[in-house]
């Protein structure tokens, strides 16, 4: 079965960087387009990055592109979100996503914390 597992995620300063992965199973990974989604308390859960099978195109939110990078690793099914230049607004559980046959699949999530 699908499964996606994040992990990363931390206490970070402002200013600060982060690296979290998703490591994927179940699926042939090197097929399907893999995106993050960003979720804060009391607010409704946002796309951040996504990335093509191929990894020839990225998107990304208005609010991380320049300081956020989604790449990928198809040899070992993992998709990567480095997070530079972290701000307070950036705290969320982070989750990575995958849409297969008209169905989404999330990972548990993992939390990211930017606080001084």
């Amino acid at each position: 079965q699908v499964q996606l597992v994040e992990s990363g995620g931390g206490l970070v300063q402002p200013g600060g960087s982060l690296r979290l992965s998703c490591a994927a199973s179940g699926f042939a990974f090197y097929s399907y387009t893999m995106s993050w989604y960003r979720q804060a308390p009391g607010k409704e859960r946002d796309m951040v990055a996504s990335i093509t099978a191929s990894g020839g195109i990225t998107n990304y939110a208005d609010s991380v592109k320049g300081r956020f990078t989604i790449s990928r690793d198809n040899a070992k099914n993992t998709v990567y979100l480095q997070m530079n230049s972290l701000k307070p607004e950036d705290t969320a559980v982070y989750y990575c996503r995958v849409y297969i046959s008209s169905r989404g699949f999330w990972g548990q999530g993992t939390q990211v914390t930017v606080s001084s």
